[in-house]
């Protein structure tokens, strides 16, 4: 991300809170209703889910969706079904945290939320330009106070509603903030146990051992019943839990760009070639946009090591005006056209100081603009004069992400920033300083170094992609029909596919929330209908990206415990394990030595000369913590194991020596302190994922999105 994109991304932070800033994922609900479950936004809707009996009721989960969104765009774009389950991913962690804190007494006071405001406020409202003095550049609470009771004057509801979900944000997370801390302060390591674990840790024994691997008995000797499947499941219900999923068959029709597509694509390319060939490079710009080029026009020069595109050495060799193409550049064919050549540097390290006019995101004025010049050419004569560039930076740039480095803004690439600020970054030379204008407001740049010096082009590309005409999609779709209207039931479905030899494919562990389906693509419709239908139900045609699809629905399966036919390709090897474990030992017997048992199995006498307590490792056998369980035994140096089945065969050990290792443990005093703090910080995470295993969860969405 270029340092001017960055600039832009910061600028969304100065946003007023007016309009809502969405600083926390625990917003919107009123922090000041109590246990009602009616908040700010909550209306008669339809509930889409509920929480430990804590409704959410659509608005709510909509405007969520868009704060959150909305705090996503000051770095980039998400789609609206990642940010609602962001959304209700929020509300289930607030509810179940909700009620602890109450039962807890914890609280945030009206004092607490002034201090949060005006005294230690957020590094958000700390760098808006609304709430800094004109003279000093520093935070200025009074002129957030000041806004604020406007905005309670006034009385209008949507600046009202944005500074209530804005203090319900800072409530949360401060009653978050309490809890974590409570939780922090529990947490103890004694003494004691970490001495026992060093002293574990440093142990280590030899030991001779006879393995017999389980893979000497073939699995198609051993059977595994549906009840035996359904016993052990029964006995590990926490480890086989299932969502709610479903299982689908498809048929694909491709409605993919044809040959036939491509070829009046290039005739249709072709036909501007001479427009395009004679237009000047100020009218490029329009040119590519009216002809709508998939590649708008970029005004700036591009070194020749930073160019890649297919057919690179051709286009570099085309003179000033020559064309190239059309050509195949991914799903697009496209021409290009030299605009200007010449030789400057690959990349420019600059350092600057900005005094921000506007913010181009919102188009919010943050300073007048002839003050602004003024302020820039002052800064400008004081560093003329002997000032240091990074002091003055540090004290009067309105770039966060530079300003801390003295406005260093390190080496970047030609085309990565504002024309204006390129332009002067790798036209000037090294040493060159000057007040530059963008719209970001302005700059004092200083060139502080250019390296790499060599060809660098300015070519504009003319770029359209090659998309499906309308009879090709029609062909597509016209198959599909007939395939959806002959295959009405899993019979037909199945027969058909084979008899006219289509691929059928197949799709699982699909939920109810799930936007995508693999091998289909963005296809929530297709998941609504599978969700409203049973197994061997099949679809109409569903048009998705460039295919047409008719979907089976194969498997329903239930939240709740797997399924015997679920669970067996988790299961089964498990119990045949123990089957074949048990052969081996009724086979092994009592064994009275490692020799005997070794004869008797057509095993090798093994040796493992370190096996370690913390983990007990055996060579080409694996870790196996049974049988190193028994070789630490203190009863055990010299004697002979009864048969021990482990994770990957079935052991007879005999214990030769137990050692200590030098122990380069640290300081136990740091290392107890060190293990503590990892605690603290898993504590919350761990405490809020046990919360949610308990709550009681009922999840509606999927009949409403």
């Amino acid at each position: 991300m270029s340092i001017i994109q960055r600039i832009r991304d910061k600028a969304a932070w100065v946003i007023s809170i007016v309009i809502g800033i969405a600083l926390l994922g625990f917003l919107v609900q009123d922090a000041f209703v109590g246990k009602t479950g009616n908040g700010l936004f909550s209306g008669n809707s339809s509930t889409v889910g509920v929480v430990n009996g804590r409704k959410m009721e659509i608005t709510e989960l909509e405007e969520r969706t868009k704060q959150i969104k909305a705090q996503y765009a000051q770095y980039y774009q998400i789609d609206d079904a990642t940010a609602r389950e962001q959304a209700w991913n929020s509300f289930i962690g607030e509810s179940v945290m909700e009620s602890e804190t109450e039962k807890l007494g914890l609280a945030v006071t009206g004092k607490e939320i002034e201090d949060m405001l005006y005294i230690h406020p957020s590094e958000d409202i700390r760098q808006a330009q609304q709430y800094k003095n004109q003279q000093t550049g520093e935070f200025d609470p009074n002129l957030l106070r000041n806004q604020i009771n406007e905005i309670k004057r006034r009385k209008e509801k949507e600046s009202l509603d944005g500074l209530n979900a804005y203090l319900v944000g800072l409530s949360k997370n401060r009653l978050q903030q309490k809890f974590a801390s409570l939780l922090s302060n529990t947490t103890y390591y004694p003494k004691w146990m970490l001495e026992k674990l060093n002293s574990d840790n440093s142990t280590a024994a030899s030991a001779s051992y006879v393995h017999v691997p389980y893979s000497t008995i073939a699995d198609s000797t051993i059977r595994i019943s549906d009840d035996e499947i359904s016993d052990y499941v029964g006995k590990h219900k926490e480890e086989y839990k299932q969502e709610e999923t479903r299982s689908v068959a498809y048929v694909s029709f491709d409605a993919s760009a044809s040959a036939d597509d491509t070829a009046a694509l290039k005739s249709q390319l072709d036909n501007v070639k001479a427009e395009f060939a004679s237009s000047s490079a100020a009218d490029l710009g329009a040119f590519l946009l009216r002809n709508a080029s998939k590649t708008p026009y970029h005004d700036a020069y591009i070194a020749k090591t930073a160019i890649q595109v297919p057919n690179k050495d051709s286009i570099m060799a085309l003179p000033n005006g020559g064309l190239f193409g059309p050509y195949l550049d991914g799903g697009n064919l496209t021409i290009a056209k030299m605009i200007d050549q010449k030789i400057q540097p690959d990349s420019a390290r600059v350092r600057h100081i900005l005094i921000a006019t506007q913010d181009p995101r919102s188009g919010q004025q943050l300073l007048d603009d002839s003050i602004a010049l003024k302020r820039i050419d002052s800064i400008k004569t004081a560093f003329e004069k002997g000032a240091r560039f990074d002091s003055l930076a540090a004290q009067f740039s309105d770039d966060p992400g530079s300003k801390v480095k003295g406005g260093d803004m390190g080496y970047f690439a030609s085309g990565r920033m504002v024309k204006a600020f390129d332009e002067f970054s790798f036209n000037g030379k090294k040493g060159d300083h000057k007040v530059v204008k963008t719209e970001f407001g302005y700059h004092l740049i200083e060139i502080e170094d250019q390296k790499n010096f060599g060809p660098a082009y300015k070519v504009a590309y003319l770029s359209k992609e090659i998309v499906p005409s309308q009879k090709t999609q029609d062909s597509a779709s016209g198959l599909a029909s007939q395939f959806a209207s002959e295959s009405r039931n899993s019979k037909a479905f199945e027969e058909n596919a084979k008899k006219r030899n289509y691929n059928k494919l197949l799709a699982g562990e699909i939920k109810p929330q799930a936007s995508d389906i693999p091998g289909i693509g963005n296809s929530r419709q297709i998941v609504k209908w599978i969700y409203g239908a049973g197994p061997g139900d099949v679809s109409e045609v569903y048009n998705v990206d460039n295919k047409s699809v008719v979907v089976m629905v194969t498997e329903v399966n239930k939240e709740g415990v797997m399924s015997p036919a679920k669970a067996r390709p988790m299961v089964e090897y498990i119990l045949k394990n123990r089957k074949k474990g048990e052969q081996i030992k009724t086979k092994i017997g009592t064994p009275s030595t490692l020799e005997a048992v070794a004869t008797a199995m057509n095993q090798p006498v093994a040796k493992a000369d370190s096996i370690k307590y913390s983990a007990p490792f055996f060579p080409n056998a694996g870790q196996e913590s049974k049988v190193g369980g028994y070789v630490f035994n203190a009863g055990a140096k010299g004697k002979v194991s009864p048969a021990i089945a482990g994770n990957s065969g079935v052991y007879v050990v005999r214990t030769e020596n137990v050692y200590a290792l030098p122990n380069d443990a640290a300081n136990i005093e740091q290392q107890r302190q060190a293990l503590m703090q990892a605690q603290r910080m898993q504590g919350l995470n761990r405490v809020e994922g046990a919360l949610k295993k308990m709550a009681t969860i009922k999840d509606y969405r999927s009949k409403f999105f």
